[in-house]
Parts: structure tokens; sequence; C-alpha cells
């Protein structure tokens, strides 16, 4: 059974059974009201459903499953190992308020072991954690007598505290108690104590392949204020991990998820080693879902964990000799995928991963190079500060830097790590400085015309957004009396006729004459109104919000320091005059209002 008959198995096994299936949400996250721990990307399948799993209720009902893409980087120094990934497709089920945990253990259970419509695995093969209770919160026996009541054996249920068996989105969420299923992966373990089982799974004999999670209690600053309004049922299994224990192997990258990328990669390397194939063949993925997604390489947030993905694949790549083509592995993946995730862009893909591939070697030559210069003085030891240099100069990883080091056989200093995280903080802290002019909108004087140019630029905004989608994001602004420029995020240069469609709704809004109002309010409010901003940032505790146009006719909403014009009407007629590479994935739009 392939990967794709398992994730259309589960599909079809849950649809039977009352669950509208909802397709998976972006790899980017949007930011959660009322959650102060908001992500990057969306790292579990019900991460984007946390709303609805605080009672609000949801279009398509309150049964739904799906198969949600996911991203997490925590682990990545574990990855190329038999388990740990950076991308993964989490197969969801999920009950708002409906059933709970007889039906969820009953239907993971039958799913997991039917060979009608489900997976077929061995039952004798199968393990139970439930949670073993704390505080006020009791040991789950009502678990327990379900899982008993299917056959397991009570010497295949084991008990384990908070840190395994009790699930929460953040500090701030719906949370309760689990039961994880595992499944034995050599075959030959059968019946195991407690101990027996903890050490077969720190050797990964057994490796998790279901947890049901029953959301019935919300956390404040991470401890338990109290009940849910509805008790929900939280079902998640990893496609990745499921498709293992089926297909009889003993490692993600055997399967047919990885098995057609791993070959060509041996085929294609003349020192070829499995860690650093896994991890080419793993960041690769996770970069082409990333790009497809909206997300351009850069020095920060997001775009930093893409940069240091293609980075890293590329390092493993250069240790391995791989002289293969990156784009057919590219193509590779999204013919793979193509069919489940219908916005896998090839050309872009293809064209970001060059750029950023060309920039970083180019920085492991320059930095090397001049690596190689210093170290040639006498008694030269590499410090901290010296790899902080040479990241923020030539764009030389520290990992990178290391590596080469090692190669050199540098003498590294005592206190190494401790210099390098001190000049990066203050590097960030410098950063953070010249980054307060950012959302002033690159604004210098406050004529009338700069002032009409600065409201403009958040009409220029919005109108690539409405024209592109809305991975657009400003990345820069400068205003002068004479024109405005303005940088965004956005892969490809934008055509005549994207560019005509851009200034005409442009004009349309300034011919509109729509009212611009100033709103103070905190950055949560202006979250959960929809304003524009990059919440990764520090914001004070009140903020400004502009908002060009009233109720239903709302055409932008930024937070800005202003200031702007009180209506649009008198500004001029918008006309783009130029439209360029700004950076890799950044764009620039020089403007006039004539």
């Amino acid at each position: 059974m392939t990967h794709d008959e398992i994730r259309e198995r589960f599909l079809s096994f849950f649809e039977k059974r009352g669950h509208a299936i909802i397709p998976s949400a972006s790899l980017v996250t949007t930011d959660q009201p009322g959650q102060t721990n908001n992500t990057l990307f969306n790292t579990a399948g019900m991460q984007p459903l946390i709303s609805y799993l605080m009672g609000e209720p949801h279009p398509e009902g309150n049964r739904l499953a799906s198969s949600q893409k996911c991203l997490r980087t925590v682990d990545i120094d574990d990855v190329g190992d038999n388990t740990h990934l950076t991308f993964f497709e989490m197969l969801g089920n999920w009950s708002l308020g409906d059933y709970f945990k007889d039906d969820a253990i009953k239907w993971s259970y039958e799913f997991l072991t039917s060979v009608e419509e489900g997976l077929g695995l061995d039952p004798k093969r199968l393990y139970v954690t439930v949670f073993a209770g704390k505080d006020d919160i009791p040991r789950d026996m009502e678990a327990v007598e379900i899982w008993e009541s299917l056959g397991v054996p009570e010497h295949r249920i084991y008990f384990r505290d908070s840190k395994d068996n009790w699930w929460t989105a953040g500090e701030n969420s719906p949370a309760g108690p689990s039961t994880e299923m595992f499944y034995d992966m050599t075959g030959e373990l059968g019946d195991m104590d407690q101990a027996g089982f903890e050490a077969a799974d720190e050797r990964q004999d057994v490796v998790e392949i279901w947890n049901d999670v029953f959301m019935s209690y919300r956390q404040e600053g991470g401890s338990v204020v109290g009940e849910l309004p509805q008790k929900n049922v939280d079902t998640g299994s990893g496609l990745e991990r499921v498709t293992v224990a089926v297909q009889g192997k003993r490692n993600i990258y055997e399967t047919t998820i990885f098995s057609g990328l791993i070959e060509y990669i041996k085929e294609n390397s003349t020192n070829y080693n499995e860690k650093e194939s896994r991890i080419v063949a793993d960041h690769l993925k996770s970069s082409v879902f990333l790009i497809s997604d909206g997300v351009f390489p850069s020095n920060t947030d997001r775009g930093y964990i893409l940069r240091r993905l293609i980075r890293r694949l590329i390092m493993s790549g250069r240790k391995i000799s791989f002289f293969g083509e990156y784009d057919d592995l590219i193509e590779m993946i999204i013919d793979s995928y193509i069919n489940v995730y219908k916005n896998l862009d090839k050309l872009k893909s293809s064209e970001i991963f060059e750029n950023e591939k060309i920039k970083f070697e180019k920085a492991i030559e320059n930095g090397v190079r001049e690596l190689q210069k210093i170290s040639k003085k006498e008694n030269f030891v590499l410090t901290g500060e010296i790899v902080s240099v040479l990241e923020q100069s030539y764009g030389l990883p520290v990992d990178v830097a290391l590596f080469i080091s090692d190669e050199l056989k540098l003498e590294k200093s005592s206190d190494f790590q401790k210099e390098y995280e001190s000049y990066q903080k203050d590097h960030q802290e410098k950063s953070k400085a010249g980054a307060e002019q950012k959302f002033k909108g690159g604004l210098a004087g406050d004529s009338e015309i700069e002032i009409k140019y600065h409201t403009a630029t958040h009409m220029l905004n919005q109108a690539l957004r409405e024209v592109l989608g809305n991975h657009v994001m400003q990345k820069g602004s400068n205003i002068t009396p004479e024109r405005l420029r303005f940088d965004f995020t956005h892969g490809e240069k934008l055509t005549d006729e994207e560019k005509k469609r851009v200034e005409d709704l442009v004009n349309e809004k300034i011919e509109e004459d729509l009212i611009v109002e100033k709103t103070e309010m905190t950055i949560d409010q202006a979250r959960e109104s929809g304003a524009l901003g990059v919440f990764g940032d520090k914001y004070e505790d009140v903020v400004s919000v502009y908002q060009i146009g009233k109720d239903d006719e709302v055409f932008s909403k930024e937070i800005c320091g202003g200031p702007h014009v009180e209506s649009t009407g008198k500004m001029g007629i918008f006309r783009i005059k130029k439209e360029e590479a700004s950076s890799a994935g950044v764009r620039r739009i020089k403007a006039v209002l004539e």
C-alpha cells in the first residue's frame, strides 16, 4: 500500500463516519486571536482549527477530517535518523463537541487494524500509552477500559506523565490528556513491562503512529484554569510514520515517500552516505512546499527558516559530492504531490532555489577565502566574534564556518559559543533599531506630496496582494517628493497585465475618494481586526491603525505611524514607472502621482 493509498483510505474511512473532508491549510500560519505564542508555521493538524476547538462553530459541521501540511524545525539537527523530518503530513479527524473517547479510540483501533477499510496492521504489534494524571486531573482509567474492551491486554497499556500524554497547543490554548498508539517495528518484541517499553521507545524499536487527544480543558499561562464549553477530540497520525509500519520498513526514507529521491541522490553522488542524502531529500521537499506557499529566503522569520533549509541541504550535497540536478529532485517532489496539493509551483521553486544556491555558494567562496586569509596570522584562534563578523559580512553561516575550520584544523577559543551569541545579540539589537524606521513607511519628510505618497504605498501594498496573492508583504519603502519606492515579496517579474491591474485598482480607489481614518488600539486588537503588520516585531502596547475606506468599503488596513491624507480623492493619478528585482524573492516598484 503506497502513502497515497494510505491517505485516501484514511479520508474515506472517516468520511463514511460522517466527517467533512476539509482541505489542508497553508504551511504559513495566520495569527490566532488571543494567542501569545503564534508560530511561523503550522506544526500540527489541529493548529488551524484552534478557534473551533475553543468553541467557535465550524462551517462544515462538528466532524472534520483532513491531511494537513506541517513543518517543524525544532528537531532539525535530528533529521537523518529513522523518524525525524521537517516537512510531514498529519492525518487528523476531529470531533467538535460531538463524539468523545469511546468512538475516537474505537475508530483509531479499527482503522489501524481493519483489513477491509483500514491499514490491516497486526494488533499483536500494537502498544498503548495513557495519561497517568497530574495535579487535580485524574489518571485516565476510562481510556484504559475502552482499550481493554477492544482486546488490548492490560499489560500492553502503559501510563505516562504529562510530558508525553498531556497535549496543548501553547500556554493559552485548549488542552487535555491523550492516548497514543505505538507499533513494533521489529516484529519481534512481544510483551514488555513498562521499563522494557520505554527502552524500546528510546531505541525506536517501537514508534508512535497515532495519537488521540481528548480536549476538555482550557489553559492560560500554561496552567489549567477550567473546562472548555465542549469536549473535543483531536486525532493525529503522521502519514510518514504510519507508512513505515504499513510497508514493513525500518525508517521513513525507505518508504515510497522518499525511496525515489534517495535512489536518485545515491546514483548521482560519489561520496554517498545515508544521513546527508536524507537531509538533502527532506530539506528540499520542505523548501518546495514553503516556496509554493509564498515564503522567500531572507534573514528573518519564515524566510530565515527557508534559507537555513536550503543552505543546509546544499552543504549536505557538498559532503556527499552530489553531482545530479536539484531541478530533477524538485520535479520528482512536485510530481509526487501535485494531485493532492495543487499550488505546488515548479518554475518558482526552481528559480528561487537556484538563486539562493548561487548566492550561498558565493558566500561560501568569499567567506572561506577570508577565513583562510585571516587564519594565516600568527597564533590565530577562531573566536565567536570572528565567525559572527563573517556571517554578517559574507553571509557565511556559523555551521559552515565551523565545518570549514575543522577541515583547516583551526584552533577554536574556549568561550567560542558565548562570544558568538554575544555578538549576534548585539547585531540583532542594531538591526532592530534600524527596523523601527521601516514602519514609518520610509517617510523622510512631511510635505503634502510626501504624505500623499505615503498613503499611496498602503494602497499599492493592498492592490498587489489582491492582484498577486496574500504572499505579498512589504519589505521596505522610501518616499521622496518626486516618487515612492516600494519593496515586496514576490518571486517573479510582474507582467504588463499585472502592472496595469495594480495601477487600475489604486486609481479606482483614489477616484472613489475613500476616507482615511486612524484608530489607536492594542496590538492584539490590531491583529484581530485584520490589520497588516509584521507581528514578529516588537510594537508598543498601543499602536495606530490606518484604515482606507469605511464599513463594507474598507480597502486597506495597516499598522503605521502616519501621517496620511484625510481622503484619497485629491491624490492624483497613480502610475508605475519601474518594476524590478530588489533581491532574491523581493521585487521593487517605483511609482509617481501625476
